[in-house]
């Protein structure tokens, strides 16, 4: 043991001596430039465009990540952000245009975003996809996909609102067109044994939202549960209950402050994490080994980011990175 630590001191001293050195003896990354110290400047700018962006509880946690990564590695990292198809492929034709390294991008509309994407590969830009899209990602040309898998994640939360003796559901899509949203509440559906509605909501008016889950609360009192399909959702779902005497009881997808708090507190069944801190950072770090090393994480196969599960017995654990922005 003497004779280890011995040379490992010498190797570190002739490391120190010689250059900066990483834990394998090789130079050091400079994390100004993203290249190894000494080389050539790479000069890497990645374009991150979503179909939601900032002001968005889950896609802010999106963004951190992202932006985490970009400093890390010492990387230009933009984002952008637009619900229209149309203009999320505008986004990511100008980020063509611009000649970006490699684009990270989420896929609620596939169909509308196809051409673009092919056009960004065809021009030898890589693609990296997260959210989702999963099943469409290799289809169009990215390297791999970074998110959860909807019917994963949907079979799982039917099974745990049946093991809850529950039996008559909402499932509160608040994004029309989303193929994710629908994939959750078809998944739900198929493994919850009872009966689960859909219900369209406007998700751009929180208001709305609520007023719509509450009238139909009070119009059916055998409702007993209700899934919302994001975090700020499942809070108008919470005063829905609350507001028209209901015994429902809500669980959702998706994080937020707010949303652990209430898990705590017994008013939120349960929470799936798919971890959008994780999609933003993992996104723009698959592209980074792949401009720096040609390296393909997953190999070519999805990463999963999810689905985690917050309940009354764990969010204590999670909410000091709720608050901190990163859960």
């Amino acid at each position: 043991m003497k004779r280890i630590f011995a040379v490992a001191a010498v190797a570190a001293a002739a490391c120190i001596t010689l250059a900066a050195c990483t834990g394998t003896g090789q130079a050091a990354a400079d994390k100004t430039s993203g290249t190894t110290s000494g080389s050539t400047s790479l000069n890497l700018t990645y374009a991150v465009v979503t179909h939601s962006g900032p002001g968005d509880a889950f896609w802010d946690r999106v963004k951190a990540g992202a932006e985490k990564a970009g400093t890390d590695y010492g990387v230009k990292v933009t984002y952008n952000a637009d619900p229209d198809p149309a203009k999320q492929s505008q986004l990511i034709d100008n980020a063509v245009a611009q000649k970006v390294n490699g684009i990270v991008v989420s896929m609620a509309n596939p169909d509308g975003l196809e051409a673009s994407i092919k056009k960004a590969v065809a021009a030898g830009i890589t693609v990296v996809t997260i959210n989702s899209g999963i099943e469409r990602s290799a289809e169009f040309g990215a390297i791999t996909h970074v998110g959860q898998s909807e019917t994963v994640a949907g079979t799982a939360v039917g099974k745990r609102l049946a093991a809850a003796g529950l039996k008559k559901a909402l499932c509160v899509i608040q994004e029309a067109g989303n193929v994710g949203l629908e994939e959750r509440c078809s998944a739900a559906a198929k493994a919850f044994g009872g009966t689960m509605t859909n219900l369209q909501v406007d998700g751009t008016n929180d208001s709305d939202v609520k007023a719509t889950i509450k009238s139909k609360l009070q119009a059916d009192p055998s409702i007993d549960s209700v899934l919302t399909l994001g975090g700020q959702y499942a809070i108008d779902a919470v005063g829905a209950v609350d507001e028209s005497k209901s015994s429902a009881k809500v669980a959702t997808f998706d994080l937020s402050t707010d949303v652990v708090t209430d898990v705590k507190a017994g008013k939120i069944l349960f929470a799936v994490d798919q971890q959008p801190y994780v999609q933003g950072f993992l996104g723009v770090t698959a592209l980074y080994l792949n401009s720096i090393n040609g390296n393909i994480i997953g190999g070519g196969q999805p990463i999963y980011s999810g689905p985690a599960f917050v309940t009354k017995e764990n969010a204590a654990q999670v909410e000091k990175f709720a608050a901190q922005g990163t859960r």
